[in-house]
């Protein structure tokens, strides 16, 4: 008889682990064990499942050292012989967080992160429904291969590609560039369409983290968030008016912003790519690629700045950045990722301990 699948699952809190708490409202509190109790037919599966409560924090609060240390777990297990992973956290950054761990997993074994909209003391809780979806899909053959995904809702996102695009409601997960990857039917996951290369990017030294900051242009933006920014940053995200456009006045200040820090130009619209041809008044994208910046193609504005993070971690100079960013966003040469997809380039890291 084959052995059953084994699939890690990796708490970090989130909705779909809170309860009611004295003092109002509800906080993280349910391990990883209490959330698998309450999953229906989660005992019929051929699957035998382990578990790691690795931090106990709401989406919020996680922070970009917490996923990293999250990656080297991750591979600790499936270089064990874990045959994949499910990771359940708090909805408000999982956009961000699966994009991390996609940049860091570089093996064929399915990496699944997914949550809750509903907490478990609300009628219609959406945690069990998507915990019997996500370990399903770490456990399938079908989607190896294809790095780290976001299932929620029995949709399987890739998480390059996925945004929370509402505040409450179940389906807040969306993927404006491409859509869903496929579905769950019948447990089983369906793909309709699969992503291109993968990009991996070492895991960092251990030295400090970069500082990367997202600013958002708005209407009538003076600029004043650019002062002296370049002496407390190591990178800057702008996130543009549609096609990747700022007013006229601020021209000036990210020319010289961009002359001492990489500085990605990407749109604040949450879909569609930043051009890079096609305007050519001041503050237009071409006018600012023109004085150095970077475009993020795709790439919404908080993938933009995971990668330009975790890239700068890495020890990226501003060639091998522009080349990355360009890869990645698909505004570049595809051929011209700087890294192996493989995790055999990765600074070697300590053990990790459970929180």
């Amino acid at each position: 008889m084959p052995k059953p699948r084994r699939v890690l699952v990796v708490s970090l809190g989130g909705t779909i682990t809170m309860t009611a708490a004295a003092s109002g409202g509800v906080v993280p509190a349910l391990a990883a064990q209490d959330l698998l109790a309450a999953v229906p037919g989660l005992a019929d599966l051929d699957v035998a499942v382990e578990t790691v409560d690795f931090r106990r924090l709401p989406g919020a609060s996680l922070t970009l050292a917490d996923v990293t240390a999250l990656s080297l777990l991750v591979r600790q297990h499936l270089d064990d012989g874990v045959d994949g992973v499910v990771v359940v956290q708090g909805t408000d950054t999982i956009e961000e967080t699966a994009y991390l761990l996609d940049l860091h997993h570089a093996g064929p074994q399915p990496v699944v992160v997914t949550g809750a909209m509903r907490n478990p003391t609300l009628a219609g809780a959406d945690g069990p429904a998507n915990m019997l979806a996500a370990v399903q899909t770490a456990a399938s053959q079908t989607v190896r291969g294809l790095g780290c995904l976001v299932v929620f809702a029995d949709e399987l996102h890739a998480a390059r590609r996925v945004r929370k695009t509402h505040s409450t409601a179940g389906f807040a997960f969306q993927s404006p560039n491409g859509g869903p990857l496929g579905y769950l039917v019948e447990g089983q996951p369906r793909l309709l369409n699969r992503l291109g290369a993968r990009h991996v990017v070492p895991l960092p030294g251990d030295g400090p983290r970069p500082r990367v900051v997202l600013l958002t242009i708005s209407l009538g933006d003076d600029g004043v968030l650019l002062d002296g920014l370049a002496d407390r940053a190591d990178g800057v995200v702008i996130a543009g008016f549609g096609v990747g456009h700022v007013p006229q006045d601020l021209v000036p200040a990210l020319a010289d912003l961009a002359e001492r820090i990489p500085v990605v130009l990407a749109s604040r619209t949450g879909a569609g790519p930043v051009l890079t041809t096609t305007y050519g008044f001041p503050g237009s994208e071409r006018d600012l690629l023109s004085r150095g910046l970077i475009p993020a193609g795709f790439l919404d504005a908080y993938k933009a700045r995971i990668l330009l993070n975790a890239v700068q971690a890495a020890g990226a100079d501003q060639k091998t950045v522009t080349a990355a960013i360009t890869a990645a966003g698909g505004c570049g040469d595809p051929e011209a990722w700087p890294w192996a997809t493989g995790a055999d380039n990765a600074p070697a890291k300590p053990e990790v301990q459970d929180a």
